[in-house]
């Protein structure tokens, strides 16, 4: 078997979607209190500058990976309306859950699946877009996910991975000073878990940088692929296009 990261720890292959699935088992309830409390807000932000590039036309298909509690599914359903199909996803049945129940409290149905992006249970050549917002960095086999988001994807259809990426230079210290002293605490101090949000800050570190994940989504078949930094690098976005 071979290893991986698991934050800054080396386990096995077959161990990481199993301890990933513990950390977002454990801040699910909590996680859209702690998303604004960690980023101030920003998120919001990186999300509706995600879909004004994705730019969803009435009728398009959607496909939202590691959609967790569907704030971006949300976004995409009001853009394709009523002809267009969103289909929301994620690998945590927790996160899924509170997804799920939060656009069912807003009027909102649309279909839900379980699934790992690693084998995505969809047909070739479905959708036009594809989103995935913080979730590739817990994948285990990023390759074989991007692939499958490709093979999913119509011709000329667009891949949208919104990171965590590698901050500016300047930015570094005050930014690792905040992820490992002031994060945890955060976690702590709101969902009564530290070691959660140090795992978190410590698979930012561990994924790849802007020309690391451009390079791994070329080699899995996207011909273009746009990077645009966002506040400074914190975060960035990739928009891949399917030959």
């Amino acid at each position: 078997m071979s290893n991986t990261h698991f934050g800054f720890k080396s386990v096995d292959e077959s161990q990481k979607a199993r301890r990933v699935r513990g950390v977002f088992d454990s801040v699910a309830s909590r996680y859209d209190v702690m998303n604004d409390l960690m980023s101030m807000g920003l998120h919001r932000a990186w999300k509706a500058y995600t879909i004004a590039v994705a730019n969803p036309r009435p009728g398009n298909s959607v496909l939202d990976i590691a959609g967790g509690t569907g704030d971006l599914a949300a976004a995409f359903h009001q853009k394709v309306g009523a002809s267009g199909t969103v289909v929301h996803t994620d690998i945590n049945e927790a996160m899924l859950r509170q997804g799920r129940d939060r656009l069912t409290d807003t009027g909102v149905m649309l279909p839900t699946a379980l699934c790992d992006a690693e084998t995505l249970p969809f047909a070739t050549n479905t959708f036009d877009l594809v989103s995935v917002a913080f979730g590739l960095r817990n994948m285990t086999h990023k390759d074989r996910a991007l692939a499958e988001m490709n093979r999913v994807l119509r011709p000329g259809g667009r891949l949208l991975v919104l990171e965590f990426s590698k901050v500016a230079k300047p930015l570094e210290k005050v930014y690792d000073w905040y992820s490992f002293k002031v994060l945890p605490k955060i976690g702590e101090w709101v969902a009564g878990d530290a070691d959660s949000y140090r795992y978190l800050a410590e698979s930012i570190r561990m994924h790849p940088d802007q020309d690391a994940l451009k390079a791994m989504m070329k080699a899995a078949g996207f011909g273009h692929v746009d990077v645009h930094n966002l506040s400074a690098g914190i975060v960035a976005l990739h928009v891949g296009i399917k030959c």
